[in-house]
């Protein structure tokens, strides 16, 4: 006997734009559109301010600025929306591993298991609604069900900021008046095929027999009949094993100063822990990437006795690594650091030497901190964590190492 599902499908709302909105308050209200450029761009995201003049994602710019010359058009910033993106999934996996990316704004979780420790499926999704908020600032609108079509159907019912509970058993009914383009894989030319036979709603799909659905679409036709049931057994797909995780910066001028190098590589190393601990992560190998002005890349790796996510220890691993490259000598284009070897899931260990953020070991050229930071693991761990729920909100700069302060990204 199949075992009956908890599934959440949450969606962050209008999220590209809510990120400008989040990073500049002055946009909040008004109609904001993210996107390409304007000869053959196409938009990105739309605010819900926007979305009141017709203007909605994939439309092409032009046209968004037809129907809405008043708005604030805005650039792709990807690295910022991955950063957040990275915070809010690192939210989601604590109520559960079984996370599924459908896109950096979108996910299936599956919280089957979890139900024993969190409370109902509604009570966790509301859990992780309100730690979303308060830590990225950002809405969060979900769809609990016990399929993935009516958890990601339901979660579009009450946007924005929306959450809709679907009771095991009332699928058919809750899909019932529904058109039935609603229903995934139902395209243009299906519609079209459904529409000769009288079907327009996902009701009329249900009440009609399966052959008769089957004779007309072919086997199609037998899947689509069974999700207008509200049957729907694809599994919630974790995402893939990590491999490698990291951050790099390319220059928009060639670096050849050791001590701009020094503070590119700090700010690196704060990002990459970063996006570390947000997926829950630790790695024992760490690999500095370097590119210079003449496009040769060299790398340099080290492994450990055990994983990290601290950014000082991260940095001071780079750091020697640097040592053994020409950066300094010969100009450099690109730095990056990564780090891989997890070794599973990890457990944060009293007997793991990790360095404070903000007490890095004292370096050439790198002003020490008025006190070094004590080796003191649990210490450490908390900071990191204030310094995460501080960055997940107010971006990247909302919290750095004070040997950075004041400084951009060249």
């Amino acid at each position: 006997m199949k075992k009956e599902r908890e599934i959440l499908h949450l969606d962050l709302d209008a999220f590209y734009a809510s990120v400008e909105v989040l990073d500049n308050p002055t946009l909040r209200g008004k109609p904001v559109i993210v996107g390409g450029g304007v000869k053959r761009g196409v938009v990105s995201a739309a605010s819900y301010e926007a979305r009141k003049f017709g203007v909605h994602s994939s439309i092409p710019m032009a046209k968004a600025r037809r129907l809405c010359p008043h708005g604030v058009f805005l650039p792709v910033r990807m690295e910022r929306y991955k950063e957040i993106s990275d915070r809010v999934f690192g939210i989601f996996r604590r109520y559960t591993p079984l996370v599924d990316p459908v896109s950096l704004d979108e996910a299936f979780l599956d919280v089957t298991a979890s139900v024993q420790l969190f409370g109902t499926p509604e009570e966790i999704a509301r859990k992780i609604r309100a730690e979303v908020r308060a830590e990225t600032g950002l809405t969060v609108s979900a769809g609990v069900a016990s399929s993935k079509l009516v958890a990601k159907i339901a979660s579009d019912m009450n946007k924005p900021d929306g959450l809709a509970v679907v009771p095991r058993g009332k699928e058919r009914e809750f899909l019932a008046p529904l058109q039935v383009g609603k229903l995934w894989g139902v395209g243009e030319t299906t519609r079209s095929a459904l529409a000769e036979m009288g079907v327009m709603k996902i009701a009329d799909l249900a009440g009609i027999p399966e052959d008769a659905v089957v004779r007309k679409l072919g086997k199609h036709g037998a899947h689509l009949h069974r999700l207008a049931h509200g049957i729907d057994d694809r599994e919630v797909e974790p995402e893939r094993e990590i491999q490698s995780m990291g951050r790099e910066n390319t220059f928009d001028e060639d670096l050849l100063e050791i001590l701009d190098l020094r503070g590119q590589l700090l700010d690196i190393a704060t990002r990459a822990a970063a996006r570390l601990r947000n997926h829950r992560l630790k790695g024992r190998t760490v690999t500095l990437k370097v590119k210079y002005s003449d496009f040769r890349l060299v790398t340099r790796e080290v492994t450990l006795p055990h994983g990290i996510d601290d950014g000082g220890e991260i940095f001071r691993q780079a750091l020697t690594l640097l040592e053994k490259t020409e950066a300094g000598k010969k100009p450099v284009r690109l730095l990056g650091i990564y780090l891989s070897n997890f070794g599973g899931e990890p457990v944060r260990d009293a007997g793991s030497e990790q360095i404070s953020l903000f007490g890095y070991p004292p370096q050439p050229g790198v002003p020490a901190p008025r006190s070094p930071g004590a080796r003191d693991p649990a210490r450490t761990a908390k900071l990191n964590e204030a310094v995460d729920r501080i960055r997940g909100k107010y971006g990247e700069k909302g919290a750095r190492p004070g040997t950075l302060a004041g400084k951009d990204k060249k």
